[in-house]
């Protein structure tokens, strides 16, 4: 557990960083003539270059350790957020978001990291507080960095890169290694090829892996997308700013922290992490098609004077169906992906961990390269079609889901839990 903890904080800190400058991002392309469709492929510039390097972090941190693999995507992104402070055309900002993404393949890093630390029954219940830590750093990234962008336009991108390179101390001294290499060089067996992992998934989709990487990659694609063009969508429907968009992700975030921090163990010792992932699914599903049809509320001063409802909550009723709406997606995304990732970890042996959440992350780094664009194509011709079609996917991912406990009581682990 001590390992978990400071693996926390170290993902607390670097997302604080990441949400600084992920809700300002559409703005400020924007302001340099982006349309929704160079909004699209500038979020998926990110995921292209993770999708490029997921299985080689995954495997290095296979052989070498994870420690090394972190600390060398932490270091990446201190870089690109210096680029992102002083962007002043569009290739830089593709640029900025390429070096972070290159780095940003230690996210299967990091999954395996929680997988090797706790036993298989805790697993879900771990990335869950993983998670939640990461979404503390959600709720309040873009509220720093709303308030930095007041201080001057480099402001956000510079203060990133600082708590980067604090992160980055941290780690170094408090992060131990959670891999035996010892145990981990004597391994006898062949291991297992990058390309030949990622080729079985495609060739044999039925084996409860390959189901697993294929819910993640299109339900982790399809929320991308819908999220992608969230900002520009509360924009034209809500009249948001880059100086307001902050508080609508704290708010999620912070829906997200609650979630996966209180109500997520719960629910997996109760209904167990493969009926609460296709729970999950169906959540965000409704939430994702719900957004498409959210306007302000008319007259909210009369609907507060019929609701016998106090003054001050006018403010707050043009807001009300969207934020219901809206809190379905990280309760849907709380379900689901921590509880497809511990599946995942169960059904690959804990030699191949590392690769495997690699080959998680490249077909959902595929994902998430393809949807942003996509959705940005169809924002500008209907400004609900993105987070439709969205919705549509994820409902389909629960097909793929049924059935997954009998794969789990077929293959019972044997891992005992390692050392704190």
């Amino acid at each position: 557990m001590g390992k978990l903890v400071v693996l926390m904080i170290t993902a607390f800190v670097d997302m604080v960083g990441l949400l600084m400058i992920i809700p300002l991002l559409p703005f400020y392309a924007k302001h340099l003539g982006a349309n929704g469709f160079v909004v699209g492929l500038l979020v998926s510039s990110f995921a292209i270059a993770q999708l490029i390097t997921a299985p080689m972090w995954g495997r290095l941190s296979d052989r070498y350790g994870r420690r090394p693999a972190l600390l060398v995507g932490l270091s990446a992104s201190a870089i690109a957020y210096v680029v992102f402070g002083f962007a002043n055309a569009l290739w830089l900002l593709f640029l900025s978001r390429l070096v972070q993404g290159a780095g940003g393949g230690t996210v299967s890093v990091i999954q395996a990291y929680v997988a090797d630390a706790l036993r298989p029954e805790d697993r879900a219940k771990g990335l869950g507080w993983l998670s939640a830590a990461t979404n503390a750093g959600v709720a309040l990234g873009p509220l720093f960095g709303s308030f930095a962008s007041h201080w001057q336009r480099s402001g956000p991108g510079l203060l990133a890169a600082a708590l980067c390179v604090c992160n980055i101390v941290f780690a170094f001294f408090f992060l131990s290694e959670s891999r035996d290499m010892v145990e981990a060089k004597a391994v006898g067996r062949k291991q297992i090829r990058s390309r030949d992992a990622v080729l079985r998934v495609v060739t044999h989709s039925g084996e409860a892996p390959s189901r697993l990487i294929w819910i993640y990659a299109i339900a982790m694609g399809a929320f991308t997308g819908a999220n992608s063009m969230l900002a520009l969508f509360l924009s034209v429907r809500f009249g948001v700013t880059e100086n307001t968009i902050g508080f609508f992700y704290a708010y999620i975030g912070t829906m997200s922290v609650l979630t996966r921090a209180v109500i997520l163990g719960w629910a997996v010792d109760k209904y167990g992490e493969a009926r609460l992932s296709r729970f999950g699914s169906a959540l965000l599903a409704v939430g994702l098609a719900a957004i498409a049809f959210m306007h302000p509320l008319k007259d909210p001063a009369t609907l507060a004077h019929t609701l016998r409802l106090s003054v001050r909550f006018v403010g707050i009723l043009p807001y009300l169906p969207l934020a219901i709406a809206v809190a379905l997606l990280p309760l849907g995304t709380a379900f689901t992906f921590p509880c497809v990732t511990a599946l995942l970890s169960r059904v690959i042996p804990s030699s191949d961990r590392g690769l495997y959440m690699g080959v998680q992350q490249t077909f959902g780094g595929t994902a998430r390269s393809l949807f942003p664009i996509l959705a940005g194509i169809a924002f500008d011709r209907f400004v609900e079609l993105p987070f439709l079609v969205s919705a549509g996917l994820v409902a389909g991912t629960i097909y793929l889901g049924l059935g997954m406990e009998e794969n789990i009581r077929a293959k019972p682990s044997t891992e005992a839990a390692p050392a704190a």
